[in-house]
C-alpha cells in the first residue's frame, strides 16, 4: 500500500463546497472556550459536508489565528452563524424545522448506538442539529430543556467525558453514516 498524495485525493474546492449538497446537520457550540476546539469542529464539519456551525455565547468566531490553526481553512468553507446564546440558536433551528439534540449525559438520554429511528431513515426534508457544550460545564440546562432529546456517547473508562472536538467527530460521523452513506 502507498499513501495517496493530496492531489490524488481530488478534493473539491471551497467554491465547489459552497455549491455541493450538504448533510442536513447543524453543529451548535454552546460556550466552547477553546479556539482550537472550535477549529477542529469546523474541520470535521468540512470533512462530512455538514450544513453549518452555530457559534454561541463566548464561543469565538472567525477570523482568529487559533481557530485557523486547527480548522486549516475549513472556517472559510463551512458556513457559520453567531448567536448570543445557544437557547436562541435552538429556538431558531426549531422554527426552521430542525430536530435538535443536546449531546449530554442526561436522565433519559439516548445512547448514540441506539439512536436508530430518530435519524434513520431520514426523510427528504428531515433536518437535525446537535449541541455540544462548554469544556467544563457541558450544555446549559436551559438549552437541554428546549431540545427534542439528548444523545449520549457510551463510555467504558474512568473519565466521565470526552474532549468536545472528539465528541464532535464521533457524533458527526454517526450522523453522516446514517444520512449520507
Amino acid at each position: 500500500m502507498r499513501k495517496l498524495k493530496t492531489m490524488e485525493m481530488q478534493r473539491i474546492s471551497v467554491e465547489e463546497f459552497h455549491e455541493a449538497e450538504k448533510m442536513p446537520l447543524v453543529v451548535v457550540l454552546d460556550d466552547v472556550r477553546s479556539m482550537h476546539n472550535v477549529g477542529s469542529v469546523f474541520r470535521t464539519c468540512d470533512a462530512f459536508r455538514a450544513e453549518g456551525v452555530y457559534l454561541c455565547g463566548i464561543t469565538a468566531t472567525p477570523p482568529q489565528n487559533e481557530i485557523h490553526k486547527t480548522a486549516l481553512g475549513a472556517e472559510e468553507s463551512v458556513s457559520w452563524t453567531y448567536f448570543r446564546s445557544a437557547a436562541k440558536a435552538v429556538e431558531a433551528l426549531q422554527r426552521d424545522g430542525y430536530k435538535v439534540f443536546a449531546v449530554e449525559q442526561c436522565e433519559g438520554s439516548t445512547m448514540l448506538d441506539r439512536l436508530g429511528c430518530a435519524v434513520t431513515p431520514a426523510g427528504k426534508d428531515d433536518k437535525y442539529a446537535v449541541i455540544l457544550g462548554n469544556e467544563v460545564h457541558g450544555v446549559h440546562q436551559e438549552v437541554i430543556d428546549l431540545c427534542d432529546g439528548c444523545i449520549e456517547i457510551p463510555q467504558f473508562g474512568t473519565k466521565h467525558s470526552l474532549n468536545v472536538s472528539v465528541t464532535a467527530g464521533i457524533i458527526i460521523w454517526e450522523f453522516a453514516r446514517r444520512l449520507m452513506l
